[in-house]
């Protein structure tokens, strides 16, 4: 296969499926509905047209028939007064009026014929646009139906993919949850075990020594007043103990 061949072949397949993508059927099946009635519409003004060549043609007979009676009164006066010429003259147009009768008889004929055909034809051809108008809304139906079974689908699928998003979101939700219940649990023992401490004492050792130089300062005067206290409430005691 040579490189032109080969490129009109994957041009037409590309094509192919392009049109396939934008191709709906629904839209096909109408537009061949319609063609079909366009037929139909066309075989139905044959059959008028028909109808009316064979209605012009029965006229025409009918008109030369009324001429016969006529020329033969004609004939038989021209005789009456001697006149054979005449005579014969007025036989001879009856004579060919009545081959013109004879030859529009038969295309009288023949427009039936072809009248009947036409309407046989219509008759089939009605038939068969109506059962293609049936299968096509059938099939337009089953279309729909598949369509919209895809889309569901579809929606289901990126559902689904939200779903599982949603529930990887959760999980790394939980797991950080854990994560921080485990250092908490860790700190309050580590906590307990004296394990951590106040650094920030440690390192004022100073004010440490001085806070707790001032907290036994405040104790032994406290105590002091205390005992001052209780010295002067047993001299203001009467001596010889209570009355």
């Amino acid at each position: 296969m040579g490189l032109i061949a080969r490129f009109t072949t994957m041009v037409r397949a590309k094509l192919n499926r392009l049109l396939d993508r934008v191709e709906d059927p629904r839209e096909t099946l109408d537009y061949a509905y319609e063609r079909q009635l366009e037929l139909l519409r066309k075989v139905k003004q044959g059959i008028v047209e028909v109808v009316t060549a064979r209605r012009r043609l029965e006229f025409q007979v009918e008109q030369v028939r009324q001429q016969l009676p006529k020329l033969d009164e004609q004939a038989r006066q021209a005789l009456a007064v001697g006149r054979e010429d005449l005579a014969r003259l007025a036989l001879q147009k009856k004579h060919t009026a009545l081959q013109q009768i004879q030859g529009l008889e038969e295309n009288i004929a023949r427009l039936q014929q072809e009248q009947e055909r036409l309407t046989l034809a219509e008759q089939r051809l009605s038939a068969k646009v109506e059962a293609f108008r049936t299968q096509k809304e059938l099939l337009k139906a089953q279309y729909t139906a598949a369509e919209a079974q895809v889309r569901i689908g579809e929606a289901m699928a990126g559902l689904g993919e939200e779903m599982a998003d949603v529930g990887a979101a959760i999980e790394r939700a939980q797991r950080r949850t854990e994560d921080m219940r485990a250092r908490a649990s860790a700190i309050d023992e580590l906590a307990r075990v004296g394990v951590l401490e106040d650094f920030t004492k440690l390192k004022d050792p100073v004010g440490q020594e001085l806070a707790r130089l001032t907290a036994q300062q405040n104790v032994e005067a406290e105590l002091a007043a205390l005992k001052a206290s209780m010295s002067k409430s047993q001299a203001q005691l009467p001596t010889g103990g209570p009355s």
